[in-house]
């Protein structure tokens, strides 16, 4: 992802700056994914395992990006309180 792009980038609902979710923390996030359950802020499942995602500041929030495309969509964030594996900062 374009790091000046990166720079720009809050979340929607609390507004904090977002980064790319380093390797842990995906790893962490794809095995709450295929262990069923996760749930986005809409309610509906994330079945579908990510390859890049961007987390909050405070790690407590994650979005997608899919091919390259960052998916600020409140409805559709991942709580990180769901994954008990989930790094800290």
């Amino acid at each position: 992802m374009d790091r000046k792009l990166l720079d720009l980038l809050v979340c929607p609902t609390t507004r904090q700056p977002l980064q790319l979710l380093d390797s842990r923390g995906l790893t962490a996030l794809n095995a709450a994914i295929e262990g069923g359950g996760l749930q986005r802020a809409d309610g509906s499942a994330q079945i579908e395992t990510l390859h890049e995602a961007l987390v909050t500041r405070d790690r407590k929030t994650v979005y997608r990006v899919d091919d390259g495309i960052p998916v600020l969509l409140a409805e559709e964030a991942i709580a990180t309180s769901q994954i008990p594996a989930f790094p800290g900062a």
